[in-house]
């Protein structure tokens, strides 16, 4: 067999072993009640080490793998930015989400705009957080499909039709099993991905003659972030701001509010926030990745020139596996990688599904659907998300840079949810009018920032007082959105006062 017979084979292998995964867990803890709880979220019922991995295997995702590590490849120190955003999330979920846990449990609801719904009394505010939330969603799919092709490129195999048969094995597992199938595949998908980045870890730096040798090779301008200077911040100003956005964001998006849902009590989400941080220590290492490849010159190899002119340095982490590993074990790291994709393509599509059916189609559409109606609605919807995911790869030329475009904005707009979702777990001062203005401000501001830029940075350099600071579209963004939900609230409640319907109580939140 050549070398990439042998890493196809064993990748296949573990693909298919892992496939099969998601259709056994149809019936792994099925209650056979037909609603939409028991198939989007599991019927609630994951504990401490399920929710460990299933929310592992949502949040560190195959983009991460390949993206992560491509940062610190092209952009340096400032790549890094990543590892202390994911530190700064652990204490946001210890505090705030087991108290959103505890009122979706106590009250029914199956998606964060449930709860908006509930809390404020306010189906356009409803609407527009579900709105948020799936149009948010659909570039972080798309961009799994991104990382999968990458891999596919590095076993020789192009074009899209390897894309399509992994999609229609994600949609299948999908509608057959509901949120079990990735819970249970999560489970394969990190051991894989832990057994590849402690090898990597452990061989690489041995082969490329060690750690000073690799930092060695990194040029200067990249080893640290730029300093202040007279009248600007400096780019230290922008990376603490873009880890604080992305931290406030990462647990607004509708996958990780899905896996959180799905955990058995709110002790397993406290749990979860303890014990999570160890995949940060993993991320650690995975960015180091970038620092190896850099400093193994894969990049100006002719054996992989055809590869990084079709995907540009995110081709750095498979070339250095392909260089530095057996063909065995590159099919294990590659299989990690792709099942890294499945994961979260199959929560991401249930977490849209259920806002889509929940705040859309029995909002709007059905008010009066029966819950084997609204389960078979959900199935259906989850199925269109991924094909239009699919379909904005396949068909769509130049895809890759609009999806990477789309995911910057992603970012951006869930983050605008953060007065209604996190804000109203503690208050409800702050009136549904205001907060759908701050809403629609904060997407118009921070979609302009970025627009400003021509889409190619997250960092806009904000002049305040003749002071330059850069910082992340969504804290800025954000910023506006506050002040303008706060101010706007102290007209409306004095106007028309703050006596409004919230179907939640003071107990639902503990």
């Amino acid at each position: 067999m050549t070398r990439n017979s042998t890493a196809l084979a064993v990748f296949l292998v573990l693909f298919v072993s892992v496939a099969l995964l998601g259709f056994v867990a149809a019936r792994w803890q099925q209650s056979g009640e037909a609603q939409i709880s028991e198939w989007g979220l599991g019927g609630r019922r994951f504990g401490t080490l399920i929710t460990w991995f299933l929310l592992g295997g949502d949040l560190y995702t195959a983009y991460t793998f390949i993206a992560v590590p491509t940062a610190l490849f092209g952009q340096g120190a400032a790549g890094f930015f990543a590892v202390p955003y994911t530190i700064f999330v652990y204490p946001i979920l210890f505090a705030v989400f087991p108290r959103l846990w505890s009122v979706a449990r106590k009250n029914g609801y199956v998606t964060a705009a449930d709860f908006v719904r509930g809390r404020f009394g306010s189906g356009a505010l409803a609407l527009a957080v579900a709105v948020t939330g799936i149009i948010a969603t659909m570039p972080y799919i798309a961009l799994q499909l991104v990382g999968m092709e990458v891999v596919l490129g590095g076993l020789g195999i192009h074009g899209h039709w390897p894309l399509v048969i992994a999609f229609a094995t994600v949609a299948a597992f999908t509608y057959t099993s509901g949120l079990r199938a990735p819970a249970i595949i999560a489970i394969a998908k990190d051991l894989l991905i832990y057994i590849t980045v402690i090898a990597a870890v452990l061989i690489i730096p041995g082969e490329l003659g060690g750690y000073a040798k690799i930092f060695a090779a990194v040029p200067k301008a990249k080893l640290l972030l730029a300093p202040p200077s007279e009248g600007n911040l400096g780019q230290g100003f922008g990376y603490a701001t873009l880890a604080l956005g992305s931290a406030l964001a990462l647990f607004l998006y509708p996958h990780a509010v899905t896996g959180l849902f799905g955990s058995a009590s709110r002790h397993v989400v406290r749990r979860n926030a303890v014990i999570l941080p160890a995949y940060s220590l993993a991320l650690g290492l995975i960015a180091l990745l970038g620092t190896m490849a850099l400093a193994s010159g894969v990049a100006s190899m002719p054996a992989y020139a055809r590869e990084f002119k079709l995907f540009g340095a995110n081709f750095a982490v498979p070339a250095l596996f392909l260089q530095m590993f057996p063909a065995w074990f590159v099919g294990v790291a590659f299989a990690a990688i792709v099942i890294g994709a499945l994961v979260p393509a199959a929560i991401m599509s249930i977490a849209s599904a259920n806002l889509f059916t929940r705040n859309i189609y029995r909002e709007y559409l059905n008010p009066g659907c029966s819950p084997a109606n609204e389960l078979q609605v959900a199935k259906l919807a989850a199925l269109a998300v991924l094909l239009g995911a699919l379909g904005f790869i396949v068909w769509l030329p130049g895809a890759q840079k609009f999806a990477i475009t789309l995911q910057l904005l992603g970012g951006i707009w869930i983050i605008q949810t953060l007065p209604a979702v996190l804000i109203g777990l503690y208050t409800r001062w702050l009136h549904p009018v205001a907060l759908l203005v701050g809403w629609a401000v904060g997407i118009v501001s921070g979609t302009a920032m970025v627009a400003a830029k021509a889409f190619a940075s997250p960092i806009y350099p904000l002049d305040i007082f003749g002071v330059i600071a850069p910082s992340y579209d969504a804290i800025s963004a954000l910023a506006l959105n506050l002040v303008i939900s706060v101010a706007l609230s102290f007209v409306f409640n004095a106007a028309f006062g703050s006596a409004r319907a919230d179907a939640t109580a003071v107990t639902d939140y503990v």
